[in-house]
C-alpha cells in the first residue's frame, strides 16, 4: 500500500477518518506506523494528499489529511478486451487499473466460455475491491469504469464506432505480421482477443470500423501480460 485510499464514510470530521479493518492493519502490521507518522492518502474518487496519525489503539486509528493534490492523470486508452478466465481477469483488473487505463469493455467473442461471466470477479464488489488495491500501489484515487457486454456484433456494430471515435484504433492479433505503434501521441482504442486471439469474422468486423490488427511479435502472451508490454510500447 503505496497510498492509503479513504471512502466518505471513514470521515468523522471534515479533515479527520477513522480507519479500521484492512487498511488499519496495513498501517500497523507492514508499515508500522506510531503516532505523528506522515502517510499518502486520497480520497476514491476524489483528490489526493497528506494524512497524520493523530491516534491509534489496537482496533483502529485516527488520520488527520489534507487533500489537496490532483491524482495522476489517465492514459488516453479505452481498452475492449475479449474475457479471459476469471484468474486473468483479476489480473489484468490489476493491472488496467494500476496503469491508468480509466474504460474497459468486457466482451464475449467466439472464443469466449460463456460460463466465464458468471464468474464472482465480475460482480460489482470484487471489481470495486480489486481495484481499490491497485489504486492503493499506483497512488491513483480514480475508479475505471467497466462495462460487459455479452454480444459481440451488436456491441461493434452499434456502440464501438462512437466509443472508438477520433481515436488509434488498434486489434492486438498473435498472427498479424504488422506490429504496434511506439510513442503515440492520441488517444487509443485497443481491443484485445482471447486465448487464441479473434476468429477471423470478428477481426475482419473490427477492421471494417478501421481498425488496425497488430501484433507485438512471435510470441504469444497472456492477456495480462500483453496489456502492460503494449501500454509501455504506445505511451
Amino acid at each position: 500500500m503505496n497510498q492509503i485510499i479513504l471512502l466518505p464514510e471513514d470521515f468523522i470530521s471534515h479533515n479527520r477518518v477513522l480507519l479500521k479493518g484492512r487498511r488499519f492493519e496495513h498501517l500497523v502490521s507492514v508499515l508500522n506506523s506510531q503516532r505523528g507518522d506522515r502517510l499518502k492518502a486520497g480520497l476514491l474518487n476524489g483528490k489526493a494528499g497528506s494524512a497524520f496519525l493523530i491516534e491509534r489503539n489496537q482496533n483502529y486509528g485516527i488520520l488527520e489529511v489534507s487533500l489537496t493534490e490532483d491524482p495522476p492523470p489517465p492514459i488516453p486508452l479505452t481498452l475492449v478486451v475479449a474475457m479471459p478466465r476469471p484468474k486473468s481477469f483479476k489480473k489484468l483488473i490489476h493491472y488496467a487499473t494500476a496503469m491508468g487505463v480509466k474504460k474497459i469493455y468486457v466482451i464475449r467473442t467466439w472464443r469466449v466460455e460463456k460460463s466465464y461471466f458468471f464468474s464472482p470477479v465480475l460482480e460489482e464488489d470484487f471489481l470495486r475491491e480489486d481495484m481499490i488495491l491497485a489504486l492503493e500501489q499506483a497512488c491513483d484515487t480514480i475508479l475505471p469504469e467497466v462495462f460487459v457486454r455479452k454480444l459481440f456484433r451488436p456491441f461493434v456494430e452499434d456502440e464501438l464506432p462512437l466509443i472508438s471515435q477520433n481515436t488509434i484504433k488498434l486489434t492486438a492479433h498473435p498472427y498479424s505480421n504488422a506490429h504496434f505503434p511506439r510513442c503515440v501521441n492520441k488517444p487509443v482504442t485497443l481491443a484485445i482477443g482471447p486465448e487464441g486471439g479473434f476468429i477471423s469474422y470478428e477481426v475482419e468486423l473490427l477492421e471494417s470500423l478501421g481498425f488496425t490488427t497488430v501484433s507485438l511479435g512471435e510470441r504469444i502472451l497472456r492477456v495480462e501480460n500483453a496489456l502492460p508490454a503494449i501500454i509501455g510500447r504506445l505511451f
